[in-house]
């Protein structure tokens, strides 16, 4: 028969985040698997979004965006992450930052190249590396902590090496790469001649006082490092898929014409209320994101403590990996299901974000719920006994 799926989707699955929220929604259970967020969306958005429809801002945007978001990204860079960008040819927004990465990959890496990720990872990094033929090579970080030294990275480079990702704060670690961590990044880098692809979706999402470091205002890095973002979690918009990458000239318009042929641009009403978020929202409002996010945390965790599935306490963005191998079953599906089926709640097996065995003792929750879910997930968490 010559009919078949290709090479490229034989190795790739369907998220596991995805099935557990389908066994979710089956169990009528409640969902920590998937990073949905549905908390409140900023009223200024919203009204910014519907104003421009009734405007007429439903055709076509410019391929990488419109100009008004475009110019409001280049100014939040500049301001909070100190990249300097022109908002005429450096900046590319997207189909969420999931889809400003896959035009990165397809732009920048040739079949066979090796792309180096830190691990626990996010399956979807792996999947888009994977799509494009691309070689993921994992550089194992060790819990609680999450951490890892420059000669770990150094014994995986090989000639094949292009590029490496770093994703702070992280997901599903909520690791925050600290300033020395992301400095031995960077000399690799520049050693080696490669690319970064820095994952910052979470950058708002910050505790305990960290702040945000930007991999390319690094000396040396500018040129070479791929940034990508997007307001799906800070605006509580994760449905409308508005993304962006920041690069240099030269590689944005390679990604921007990847961005061009897979999604035509990102839905242009939407991109405007985006505009105006960024425009308007006070810094007040990204203190009290983070503050409110780190009660979250510290209530989820208690909970997940005093049942016996000890946290590794994230220090960033919005997700927890917990030890589960108090739970019965021998793999992380079967303690995630036993959670699911016991107490109606719905994590994700933690062998979606490890290579090796050590998955299979932790599940990843999301705590980017409202206050009531929280409740509602500790009481669950106690029933475990």
């Amino acid at each position: 028969m010559n009919r078949h799926i290709n090479q490229r989707m034989a190795g790739l699955a369907h998220s596991e985040i995805r099935a557990m929220t389908q066994a979710c929604i089956e169990a009528k259970g409640l969902n920590l698997a998937q990073g949905v967020c549905d908390t409140p969306v900023p009223p200024t958005v919203l009204r910014a979004a519907a104003q421009a429809m009734e405007q007429g801002k439903n055709v076509y945007s410019r391929f990488d965006g419109l100009l008004e978001l475009r110019q409001a990204i280049a100014k939040k860079l500049a301001q909070y992450n100190g990249i300097v960008a022109d908002p005429e040819t450096d900046v590319t927004v997207s189909a969420g930052a999931t889809g400003a990465f896959h035009c990165a990959c397809l732009a920048l890496l040739d079949p066979g190249d090796e792309v180096v990720l830190f691990e626990p990872y996010y399956q979807y990094h792996i999947s888009a590396l994977l799509a494009v033929e691309a070689v993921p090579v994992a550089v194992k970080m060790q819990a609680p902590d999450w951490k890892f030294s420059g000669t770990d990275i150094e014994r995986v480079i090989t000639p094949r090496t292009r590029a490496i990702i770093v994703n702070s704060p992280g997901n599903p670690s909520g690791k925050v790469f600290s300033q020395q961590e992301l400095e031995s990044i960077a000399a690799i880098v520049q050693q080696h001649d490669l690319f970064v692809f820095t994952d910052e979706i979470y950058e708002y999402f910050l505790y305990d006082g960290r702040t945000h470091v930007s991999l390319a205002t690094l000396p040396g890095m500018a040129d070479r490092t791929i940034t990508l973002g997007g307001y799906s979690k800070t605006f509580s918009i994760t449905g409308w898929r508005i993304g962006y990458s920041v690069a240099a000239a030269r590689w944005a318009q390679a990604i921007g014409a990847m961005n061009d042929l897979l999604y035509v641009c990102a839905p242009t009403p939407l991109q405007a209320g985006v505009a105006v978020g960024i425009q308007e929202l006070p810094d007040s409002f990204y203190r009290d994101l983070s503050r409110d996010y780190q009660r979250k945390r510290d209530r989820f965790c208690q909970a997940l403590a005093k049942a016996g599935l000890a946290p590794s306490i994230p220090q960033g963005a919005y997700y927890v990996l917990a030890e589960a191998s108090r739970l019965p079953g021998t793999t992380g599906k079967a303690r995630a299901m036993f959670l699911l089926e016991t107490i109606g709640l719905a994590g994700v097996p933690g062998e979606a974000f490890f290579s090796g065995p050590e998955g299979k003792q932790f599940i990843r929750f999301s705590y980017a719920k409202i206050d009531s879910d929280i409740d509602d997930a500790c009481r669950r968490l106690a029933r475990l006994g």
